[in-house]
């Protein structure tokens, strides 16, 4: 069954490895530069698509020369895998089974945007992965599959992330096989059970100390490393990291923001509670545990916002 593939980040490189379990003939593979901004530490689809000997591409898949020349390939099939543009009809409509798109929630849930970053935000106990029909709304055709995935209160975006590449090998070795039979579920999605969101930006990590302390240990484990990091800032306009903390369900005294010493430990007051930081990036260093400490006595910091 021939295949033309959209692809990127590890999800790509995991929906491309199940496509070659699978025995499908990859035509022709589209992927995004790398962004020079963006911390890339994830792996290289167009480098493997080289040591495949498949052709790869950065050009827009949805280019009039690429129409015209995805149409030549007469492909079976599309796939999409975690790539970042929306795809004009006119392509979706070439391939002749069927156009689809494996989605990193349990649609119709999470549609839209960073969908591993949201749950956590959230505080969601489970997620997923969903492979569906592509058409020209985001995230909203039929769904063909899906595979559950849970959220462990320790999980970060990266380890979450990991889950669901996991899943989502999981679940095209269970419905690929089934695909090229023509054996294709379609489930049509109630969207007004669903929920949408947007992307992310860095801004977006800003704390706000009067929300609960679990609510803030969730934003920060939803965009730690490799994520660009919640933050907040001293007293003093200096920016402070929050790569890894705790929340404590009691503290006395103080108000939201309040910096309490507690030994070696460095506790935040919240507006239920309080948050213990564990590592933290300030002043050009990093600074775990006991360190903290020492930073906070240092820069005599009383007081985030």
């Amino acid at each position: 069954m021939k295949a033309i593939v959209l692809a990127y980040h590890n999800m790509g490189l995991a929906g491309l490895a199940a496509l070659g379990r699978h025995g499908f003939d990859i035509a022709a593979v589209f992927t995004h530069e790398d962004d020079p901004k963006e911390n890339c530490w994830f792996g290289s689809v167009k480098d493997w698509a080289e040591k495949q000997g498949i052709g790869c591409t950065t050009d827009p898949v949805n280019s009039p020369q690429w129409i015209e020349k995805i149409k030549r390939m007469q492909p079976d099939v599309l796939f999409s895998f975690y790539y970042r543009n929306m795809v004009r009809p006119e392509v979706l409509a070439i391939p002749r089974i069927g156009s689809f798109n494996l989605h990193g929630s349990l649609l119709p849930s999470y549609r839209g945007r960073c969908p591993v970053n949201w749950v956590l935000v959230n505080g969601e106990k489970e997620t997923g992965v969903t492979l569906h029909c592509m058409v020209e709304k985001p995230d909203a055709g039929d769904i063909v599959g899906r595979r559950a995935v849970s959220i462990d209160f320790e999980d970060t975006a990266r380890t979450l992330y990991d889950k669901l590449c996991e899943a989502a090998g999981g679940l095209l070795d269970e419905l690929l096989p089934e695909m090229k039979k023509g054996k294709i579920p379609r489930i049509k999605q109630d969207l007004s059970r669903g929920s949408y969101y947007g992307g992310r930006k860095p801004e977006d990590g800003r704390i706000s100390w009067d929300r609960t302390a679990v609510e803030i240990y969730n934003l920060i484990r939803a965009v730690t490393d490799p994520y660009p990091g919640a933050f907040a800032f001293a007293e003093n306009g200096g920016k402070i990291l929050i790569w890894r903390a705790r929340p404590v369900s009691s503290v006395s005294g103080g108000g939201p923001g309040d910096v309490i010493l507690d030994g070696q430990s460095v506790l935040v007051k919240t507006g239920d509670g309080a948050i213990r930081l564990q590592e933290i990036e300030a002043s050009g260093a990093r600074w775990k545990d006991a360190g903290i400490g020492n930073y906070f006595k240092q820069g005599k910091v009383k007081k985030l916002t």
